[in-house]
């Protein structure tokens, strides 16, 4: 068993496909189908089921493929800590988040402390960020709910009260209070399925009585609002998503019942190598919302 064999393994496991996997790699399909043959002899099972043209992982593969990407992590972390030590330190921070904006704040300061970082920042789903996180393609992940995954820990950073957001002119637009049953027959504006906060809103609506009714889905908050200041429809979002708006902010009211709140956590792969530059950044973070004590509970 070698280096190349977990690799043709790993890029064959990807693809559940031979020729897909070999057209990759760059090999011959039959010599990559006999590099998986001698692969299973070694460990005296088959990795994958096959069925006619078509092959599928197994449970043995998927045990055997958990390890095999552990073990390309580690040294793909070996690679970039031999790195630093030679003084090749990168100051880049990758960070996938789908809720930054209590952040504007702190990467402000930390940018007058640190002003060589650059960060790269990508948008996804609970489950993109989980991938991105656990395959070593991002440092560090800010989301509005925990990160679950092997060996993720997630610690929370801030707690914000979820409002109701309607536009001038809307029924409920002069209360203060609400029960979100009373808006179950409403057309809803929200994020795209597996974001944080469209899980929470039909979780949340789900406990008052309801399924919602979403009828315009964004990637983005500030569209979100756009579209319910136009009388489109309702949205639920957290405090930091609309409250520093200077101008066109929404009616937001308070939700009585059920509880409405989102916690925003901060990621990351326990035991794995961070660059100097992502270690301090993590640090920063944690750091200063214990500082600012910013929860809004």
């Amino acid at each position: 068993m070698d280096l190349l064999q977990l690799k043709y393994f790993q890029t064959v496991a990807m693809h559940e496909h031979m020729t897909h996997a070999a057209d990759e790699l760059h090999v011959a399909q039959p010599s990559l189908s006999k590099a998986i043959g001698r692969l299973e002899e070694d460990l005296g099972v088959p990795l994958f089921d096959r069925i006619g043209r078509q092959i599928k992982l197994n449970q043995f593969g998927k045990a055997f493929l958990h390890r095999v990407e552990r073990v390309f992590l580690e040294l793909e972390d070996a690679k970039k800590e031999i790195w630093d030590m030679q003084g090749n330190e990168n100051e880049k921070v990758s960070i996938a988040a789908n809720n930054l904006y209590p952040f504007s704040k702190l990467l402000e300061g930390y940018l007058e402390l640190y002003p060589h970082t650059s960060f790269r920042q990508t948008i996804g789903t609970t489950v993109k960020m989980q991938q991105q996180l656990q395959n070593g393609n991002v440092d560090l992940c800010v989301s509005s709910v925990p990160i679950d995954g092997d060996y993720i820990k997630s610690i929370p950073l801030i707690t914000e009260e979820i409002f109701l957001i309607v536009p001038n002119g809307h029924r409920f637009a002069n209360r203060k209070y609400i029960n979100l049953i009373e808006v179950a027959n409403e057309p809803f504006i929200s994020l795209p399925e597996g974001f944080g906060i469209r899980d929470l809103t039909e979780t949340l609506c789900h406990q008052a009585g309801f399924t919602p009714n979403i009828i315009f889905e964004s990637d983005i908050a500030a569209n979100i609002i756009n579209m319910v200041n136009l009388n489109l429809g309702i949205s639920l979002l957290p405090t930091s998503q609309w409250s520093g708006l200077p101008e066109n902010k929404p009616f937001a009211l308070h939700i009585m019942e059920p509880i409405c709140k989102q916690t925003t956590s901060l990621s990351f792969v326990q035991d794995r190598y961070l660059s100097q530059a992502a270690k301090q950044f993590k640090d920063y973070i944690i750091d200063y919302f214990e500082k600012h004590k910013y929860n809004n509970c």
